[in-house]
């Protein structure tokens, strides 16, 4: 009898490791993907950022306003090269909650802007799903850090 109840408990103590381990793969995809995206869009790969972001996907930008996935990826065509010369992540913090993953962090842009040299720093939120066995972004906003 104690013999099944030491295997008992020790199921029980094992299911909160094992759901942390699943939780540290997910983080890691997450953060490995947050970083594809940023590469995808410097080297403006529509197709890799479509496969990235989900076709109903809400895109806040650091100035409030809203776009779509079909409207973001339109402007990654505008956008030429050498205006962003650099967009890369200083921070990326992820939270698993089942299929849901949530990635904080900090992103630093510098690029050239009416002949102007800059460096900006936004704070970002991205909402990530599972989806088939793949993780979409359904949702991301950026928010100005001043200091």
């Amino acid at each position: 009898m104690k013999v099944l109840c030491f295997c008992a408990l020790v199921g029980v103590l094992a299911v909160p490791l094992f759901a942390q381990e699943n939780n540290s793969s997910t983080e890691s995809k997450i953060i490995a993907i947050e970083k594809a995206w940023n590469q995808a869009y410097k080297l403006r790969d529509k197709k890799a950022l479509s496969g990235i972001l989900h076709d109903s996907m809400v895109l806040v930008n650091d100035d409030g306003s809203l776009q779509s996935r079909t409207t973001f990826l339109a402007g990654v065509d505008a956008a030429k090269p050498s205006e962003e010369q650099q967009a890369e992540p200083e921070s990326i913090s992820v939270r698993v909650f089942g299929d849901v993953a949530i990635a904080t962090g900090v992103f630093r842009e510098k690029g050239v802007e009416n002949g102007k040299p800059y460096v900006r720093r936004n704070r970002f939120v991205d909402t990530w799903v599972s989806r088939n066995g793949s993780w979409v972004c359904v949702a991301a906003s950026a928010t100005p850090v001043l200091h």
